[in-house]
Order: structure tokens, then sequence, then C-alpha cells
């Protein structure tokens, strides 16, 4: 009670002043038409402005959940497109069966922990076996290529990145076709090296950089980056960096691509071993 009684003689002149100030604009407001119309107009003005940025501030929050939505909603749809449209030679079958024409199956996922500092990078994915996720199945973010499965428990999967020092990939120059070994190089998490492609193809600045599919892990064309620079390693192959499409520094939603046929491919192939 000291203390408030302390207060209120300290600052009597400023509370004095603020209670006045509100009776001379209630007798402003309510004695003249004119100015109590202005100032109803400025209260609402101002309680708008607070309500658009609380509803602006909610939409925010929620904008994980809708992200997740359409991603999950994105993977149902290239399901059904891969089921409807896949690379199967109908002359050879009599019966087309939509189930046998689908090659690639598609999840949808979070990255929950991440490096991009390290010689060796991996980042870690909120699902795992109980979700369909395996070893060995390709992980991309927007159609760009971002790494592989290498170990899942029952509801988390780790992927080794691109950024990693141990990653190889089958690419290609998309404009002609040639093709050669991808990796990084340990320096730059924006750029990769192309290795193995011969000095006498024609390649320019700026061309595209997409995966071959022959690995059996990542489909083909999915896209990698564009080529910043090249020059002769001193070999008969240019060494090509590439400008990576995939911003690892801002990797959170990605789309776990699974081959149903790999292990039938797998398995013929092991025979010419």
């Amino acid at each position: 009670m000291r203390n408030l009684l302390n207060f209120l003689v300290k600052y009597n002149h400023v509370i004095v002043f603020l209670f006045l100030e509100g009776i001379a604009f209630y007798l402003l407001a309510s004695g003249n038409n004119y100015h109590n119309s202005t100032m109803v107009k400025g209260i609402h003005s101002v309680t708008r402005g607070v309500e658009e940025k609380i509803s602006n501030f909610r939409s925010f929050f929620n904008l994980r959940e809708i992200n997740s939505n359409l991603a999950a909603e994105n993977d149902i749809l290239r399901n059904n497109l891969e089921k409807y449209t896949g690379k199967e030679d109908l002359t050879i079958h009599s019966v087309t069966d939509t189930i046998l024409k689908q090659q690639y199956s598609f999840v949808s996922a979070e990255v929950i922990n991440n490096s991009v500092n390290k010689q060796k990078n991996y980042f870690t994915l909120n699902k795992g076996r109980k979700q369909g996720l395996r070893v060995d199945m390709a992980v991309t973010n927007d159609n760009n290529i971002a790494g592989i499965i290498v170990g899942c428990s029952e509801n988390y999967s780790v992927a080794i990145s691109l950024l990693n020092l141990d990653f190889r990939v089958s690419a290609r120059i998309k404009s002609n076709g040639y093709f050669g070994s991808l990796g990084w190089d340990g320096h730059n998490s924006r750029y990769a090296i192309l290795n193995e492609i011969p000095q006498h193809v024609s390649i320019s600045l700026g061309d595209t950089i997409e995966t071959t599919g022959y690995s059996a892990i990542f489909p083909e064309g999915i896209l990698i980056g564009r080529i910043s620079d090249f020059k002769k390693s001193g070999s008969d192959f240019y060494k090509i960096s590439v400008e990576l499409f995939t911003n690892f520094r801002n990797l959170y939603y990605v789309s776990v691509i699974g081959n149903i046929k790999k292990p039938e491919q797998h398995q013929l192939e092991k025979q010419f071993k």
C-alpha cells in the first residue's frame, strides 16, 4: 500500500493530466458530431489494423500445417500419375495393368535435422519403415536432387546428402545427353563437380545437369543444377562446376522416391557381373 501511495504522490501531476485529457476528449466527441465521427473512424481504423496483424500472425504459424498437407496431396497425385503414365511397352502385353505400369512410389517427409558444414553431411527425416521408407530410396526437393536414404528405423530415416564426399550420382548434360559422375568436392555447399565428360563434347555455361536413371535409385530427369564453369583437367575430360538447384541450407519438405522395379533389375544384372 505504501508503494502505491508513493507512486500516486510521485506521478500525481501526470495522472491528473491524463484524467483531464480523457474528460476533454469525451466532451469533444460527445458535443460535436464531426469530432465524434472522426474519432470513431480513427478507432475503427486502428482496430482493423490490429486485427489484420493478428490474422497474418496466425496465418504464418499455420503455414507449416498447410505445406505438410500440400506435400501429402502432391505425393498422392504423383503416385496416381505414375500408375497411369508409367513407361511400359503396351505392344508386348496383351493385358493392361495399371499396377504393373507403376515404377516409382512417392512419400512426402520433413527434414528434422541437417548438416551442411561437414565433409560428410547427412540429414534426418521424420518418417521411416512404418511409412514405407527403405534404404536406397531417392530424396528430392521440388524435383531437385537432395540425397539417398542410408538408414531407417520404424519412424525415422537418415539420408546421405549430396554434400557428402562419399556421394556419387550418374548425371548427364541435358542438351546433348553426355553423362559422367557427379559428386561434391567438400568446399562450397552451392556447387558440385561433374567429371568424365570428354573434352571433344561441346558444352556451354548455363547447360542443365540432370540424373540419367542408370543407378535405379533416382528416376531419369531429376534436376541437379546448371553449369557455372568448366575447364580442362589435364586429362581427356572436363572438370565441370555445377551450381546446384537445391539449397541445402533451406532444406525442409522433401519427397522420397522408391523404385518398385529395382530388385528385379538388380537381380537380372547380377547374373552378368
